[in-house]
């Protein structure tokens, strides 16, 4: 894939993540509504992304995933290969003492 194919699939792979992460926060009981931008923005981020892998290329993982086998499936494959990260470093960060915790 050349550099160029890659960020057109990362482009679609990152729309596709954004939803994911909308729908998943709106599912959330413990995310108040006033967190839910602070959680879209850590879940979708560089930062959290790069956490896996190049964040371009994990997006454009997403894109191929999305293109090749559809909505239901890219959902599916965020849910197996980036869920499981963030919910454990969000469970993470709300320990008490956690630097995260300080204001």
């Amino acid at each position: 894939m050349t550099e160029e194919e890659k960020r057109s699939k990362a482009w679609i792979g990152d729309a596709v993540l954004g939803l994911f992460a909308r729908e998943w926060i709106l599912k959330q009981p413990d995310i108040a509504v006033k967190e839910r931008a602070k959680v879209f923005i850590q879940m979708t981020s560089n930062q959290f992304l790069a956490s896996l892998g190049d964040p371009t290329a994990m997006e454009a993982e997403i894109g191929v995933v999305y293109e090749s086998q559809g909505l239901q499936a890219a959902f599916d494959f965020i849910e197996g290969k980036f869920l499981p990260l963030f919910t454990k470093r969000r469970t993470k960060s709300k320990q008490p003492g956690s630097y995260r915790n300080k204001k």
